[in-house]
């Protein structure tokens, strides 16, 4: 039966959503006054002539061009990789998003609740730092109160918990240094979709997927 269940891949093809992994500036007489944003498309259909918005930070622009290695293309689909110039010189740097003008616009917010899985033999510690990792974005984030953990048994909830011990899974309520751009899993699980690392060891040692932001 596993063998014949069919496969459909839930990416979200209406919302443009465009993590920037890397701005490019090759410095070469020949592309003097290139600047490119790289990265993978998250959700959406991208063309030359579209209005995009550039979050957190709110400004807008146009597509100027789309190029995939060296092909220039009039429009590209999740999940390609490609490099976006834009008609205006405004501020774009790794971990911003290019989403559209029009259209459900993602969340913007500092404060989210999230399902979290806990990897590590280390308990999660309520008010520690840890870093964050969300698409190609790092935050400052502090646990605030874990809601309730589930009983992976019962399916119960159980309140009144502070903290996290290994294969826990539970519900927290997590505030960042800096905003973070987001929809929630259910509608874009790449956007919606982070991991907690320790920043004294540098070990992965959560994944958590986005519910809501306030």
């Amino acid at each position: 039966m596993l063998e014949n269940v069919p496969i459909s891949h839930k990416l979200n093809a209406t919302e443009v959503r465009l993590p920037v992994q890397t701005v490019i500036r090759p410095i070469s007489d020949a592309y003097h006054d290139f600047r490119g944003y790289a990265g993978r498309l998250a959700g959406g259909v991208l063309k030359v002539g579209d209005s995009i918005r550039v979050l957190p930070s709110g400004q807008t622009s146009t597509v100027s061009a789309i190029t995939q290695y060296k092909e220039n293309k009039q429009e590209a689909f999740s999940p390609e990789s490609i490099t976006v110039q834009l008609a205006d010189d405004i501020d774009v740097s790794r971990g911003d998003v290019l989403v559209g003008v029009e259209g459900l616009q993602p969340i913007v917010s500092q404060d989210l609740t999230l399902i979290v899985c806990w990897f590590n033999e280390v308990s999660l510690q309520l008010g520690k730092r840890y870093i964050v990792r969300q698409g190609t974005s790092e935050h400052i984030g502090i646990v605030k109160k874990v809601d309730y953990l589930v009983n992976v048994n019962t399916l119960e909830y159980v309140t009144e918990v502070d903290n996290l011990k290994m294969n826990d899974i539970a519900q927290l309520t997590l505030h960042t240094a800096s905003p973070l751009v987001f929809d929630p899993y259910a509608h874009n699980r790449v956007m919606g979709s982070l991991i907690f690392i320790d920043p004294d060891t540098f070990e992965t040692v959560g994944a958590g997927i986005i519910k809501s932001g306030e």
